[in-house]
């Protein structure tokens, strides 16, 4: 508690949820100032095996703003080690100093050591947490150095906005392990909402037997599924709903993160690019309101005839650069290797948030997602949700379409069997694009469709999910 001046802090541990309470004490009265839980994420798991690592590199931990990656690593850093240094080169320009001189670690160690006199430089039992790594070049060289010396543990974190090219001296290729934080998946999501682990496996199980659910159960998680559409994975957003059980702090908090993208965009992108840019992630909402939902330049606000990837092209990097979108590009046949097959000039975008999506769509579509209308915004709210979750188990994103007769919503590699997916957001349970690529002309091997439905194989062997089942599919 903040006392008297003094700041201490109470911890509450309820439900398996740790949750951090800081107290305000003005005129005999307690104010509540916040309260932080302490989601538990996946990548903690992979943090705890990095240090454990013998011959471990230097990591660099890599997302869009407000994903949690300050929190994550500080939560490790001060559970994992005796010594812990923290700089973030936004909050604390200064700082960059200290990587303007040598980058050997002898120099660095002695460069710190001065504005960190309390530190112990223990090998083996130090971390070095550099944030915001982007807003200076040289630290992100320096980690080369770390890599090479092995004595103490660095994590950096950052994105691509920001960086100058020209002004990293070097990049410390080979001597670094990255890796992607997203916001929190599905199964995160149901541990946050404080779904029993039972449950979870007794689902996952059930959907790689290909059993049907429990309907007590399946209807639960359907819910989830759609509470899961609209307060998504952001960290700061899940809390809120923890916290206020309201759908509509969730979007106030949820445009706070979307006024953050669109500062970022006046702060970081090219003076030529900025109106483009916003434009281009504006138009997101209607890109995926069409039946097909193939990239359409045309539907941008200010676009001009004859204008495209030339035009626009810069915009749509710098969003996906961020890590606000990602890309799923169609195939030119749906046959291994799907990376070689792709048309880079045909592509769908997905929000890298179901419920940042959600915030930017028009009023009313969140209260009718609630109410189990799958299909509004003809299936593109489901489409999205698809595609998250299959990016937060590191697919890359494909799809097939031929003419605009042919359309199968993602083609994926499942350990060298190739697989189409299909999204049924509606009643309708035709699936003639699905049939016709396990067909003999184009003759993929595995066919799922995801819909509202239990777990179940019909007669040509394709494989019938709920749509959630995706996040335990694979």
């Amino acid at each position: 508690m903040v006392k008297n001046g003094k700041c201490t802090t109470k911890v509450v541990v309820k439900n398996g949820k740790c949750t951090t309470k800081v107290v305000v004490k003005n005129s005999n009265k307690y104010y509540l100032a916040y309260i932080i839980t302490v989601l538990r994420r996946k990548i903690s798991d992979i943090l705890l095996e990095w240090k454990n690592s013998p011959r471990k590199k230097s990591l660099l931990v890599r997302g869009a703003r407000q994903v949690g990656k300050t929190f994550i690593i500080e939560d490790f850093a001060k559970k994992n080690y005796d010594n812990y240094i923290y700089i973030n080169f936004e909050l604390s320009p200064r700082m960059k100093k200290i990587f303007e001189g040598d980058l050997d670690v002898d120099s660095l160690v002695r460069n710190l050591s001065i504005r960190f006199p309390t530190i112990k430089f223990e090998p083996g039992n130090l971390l070095i947490f550099l944030d915001e790594i982007q807003s200076c070049p040289k630290a992100r060289t320096s980690l080369k150095s770390f890599s090479i010396d092995g004595r103490f543990d660095v994590i950096a974190t950052g994105s691509l906005l920001g960086i100058n090219y020209k002004d990293v001296p070097s990049y410390p290729v080979g001597y670094e392990t990255t890796v992607e934080l997203r916001s929190l998946d599905f199964e995160e999501f149901l541990w946050a909402m404080g779904v029993n682990e039972e449950v979870i496996l007794y689902v996952s199980d059930a959907i790689h037997r290909k059993k049907p659910i429990d309907e007590s159960i399946l209807e639960k998680m359907e819910e989830y599924y759609r509470f899961y559409a609209i307060v998504g994975g952001m960290p700061s957003v899940v809390n809120r709903f923890i916290e206020t059980n309201s759908f509509g702090e969730v979007l106030l908090a949820q445009k706070e993160i979307i006024a953050g993208y669109l500062d970022d965009i006046s702060k970081y992108a090219p003076t030529s690019d900025k109106s483009r840019i916003k434009n281009t992630f504006r138009s997101i909402p209607i890109q995926l309101a069409k039946k097909n939902k193939k990239f359409s330049y045309s539907l941008i606000e200010g676009y001009k005839p004859g204008e495209g990837s030339k035009t626009y092209g810069s915009s749509l990097s710098w969003l996906y650069d961020a890590g606000i979108v990602s890309f799923c590009y169609n195939l030119q046949e749906p046959s291994l290797p799907l990376a070689s097959n792709i048309k880079l000039d045909s592509f769908k975008i997905f929000m890298n948030d179901p419920g940042l999506l959600m915030s930017i769509m028009e009023k009313g579509v969140d209260i009718a997602f609630l109410d189990g209308d799958m299909k509004i915004n003809k299936g593109g709210i489901v489409e999205n949700l698809t595609a998250d979750i299959l990016l937060k188990k590191n697919f890359p994103l494909t799809y097939f379409e031929r003419k605009g007769r042919l359309e199968v919503d993602f083609i994926l590699n499942l350990g060298g069997i190739v697989t189409a997916l299909e999204v049924k957001s509606g009643n309708n349970k035709l699936s003639k694009s699905l049939d016709a690529v396990m067909s003999e002309k184009y003759n993929v091997e595995r066919g799922i469709k995801l819909e509202i439905t239990n777990n179940y194989v019909d007669e040509a062997g394709v494989e019938h999910y709920p749509l959630f089942a995706v996040a335990f599919l694979f």
